[in-house]
């Protein structure tokens, strides 16, 4: 890889980039960003995750620096169900590259895929380590901004699993750095945003916390809370006040009454009736039975 310039190209398994950071695999690409694995030489081969981002997505230098200041507070958070940012380097051309901690596991899109909607103690367990991933993540006032199954792996141990949430500060940081303001176009993904992005309300705290409630109700029944194909359908199924059902969404489902309340309770229309923060969401996961 030339100092001068860089390509994706370049992040082919077995180049090293940077005289340092040998390319195993890719991971997961997106409009944003592309992952790969890789083995850093300067650390006793130790495996991570490079997350590149093309200076092409910015307009100068300026908004570049601000991106790149937005991972900083990434650096410090701390938490097993959140891979550490541990450093943040300026590539060519304005291009960034995240070295990240390396996450084991699969896709939860495609883990659900292999084993149809979990049991409900599965749901629960799951629900509950990636509310913790958010706690660690909102202590630093960050937010992850785009949670959805494409972006949690699973890893499976022995008659457990464990759950590591990525790519978290994408979208906010890209927030942040264009100036877009409180309210923009929408980002994030409208299947698993609450309806105030639909009007272009930036994400938050609240918003995360929305993300992981459709997950789970989709974890549980195998269907998300509301019909709709087009951005305008799903606008007005989660414009409902009524909270969204299990039994009417997925009539075969077989969830506890407690344990579906605690979920649905995220996906409320009106955000004042939601949790108010990931606490609150982890206390009444743990209280419902499953």
């Amino acid at each position: 890889m030339s100092h001068a310039t860089f390509s994706i190209f370049d992040f082919q398994p077995g180049r090293t980039v940077l005289e340092r950071f040998r390319i195993v695999k890719p991971l997961r690409q997106s409009g944003l960003s592309a992952a790969f694995e890789a083995e850093d030489e300067r650390d006793a081969h130790s495996r991570c995750t490079l997350v590149v981002f093309s200076g092409a997505l910015f307009e100068g230098a300026k908004e570049v620096e601000q991106f790149r200041n937005t991972w900083k507070p990434w650096t410090k958070v701390r938490s097993p169900h959140v891979p550490a940012v541990r450093e943040i380097i300026a590539l060519p051309q304005r291009g960034t590259l995240l070295v990240v901690e390396c996450a084991d596991g699969v896709p939860l899109k495609e883990w659900l895929r292999s084993r149809g909607p979990l049991s409900p103690a599965d749901a629960r367990a799951l629900g509950l380590q990636l509310v913790l991933a958010l706690e660690a993540i909102h202590e630093h006032e960050l937010v992850h901004g785009d949670i959805k199954p494409q972006n949690i792996l699973v890893a499976e141990r022995e008659d457990t699993f464990a759950v590591a949430l990525v790519d978290g500060g994408v979208t906010t940081g890209m927030w942040s750095a264009k100036h877009l303001g409180e309210h923009t176009a929408l980002i994030g993904t409208p299947f698993y945003a609450p309806i105030e992005q639909f009007s272009g309300e930036s994400p938050d705290k609240q918003s995360d916390i929305y993300n992981v409630a459709t997950v789970l109700f989709e974890c549980a029944t195998g269907v998300l809370p509301w019909p709709g194909k087009t951005m305008l359908e799903l606008f007005q199924a989660k414009l409902e006040r009524g909270e969204p059902s299990m039994k009417r969404r997925a009539p075969k489902s077989n969830v506890p009454a407690e344990l579906e309340a605690a979920i649905v309770k995220g996906l409320l229309a009106d955000r004042r009736e939601r949790y108010m923060n990931a606490e609150e969401f982890r206390e009444a996961l743990a209280l419902a039975q499953a």
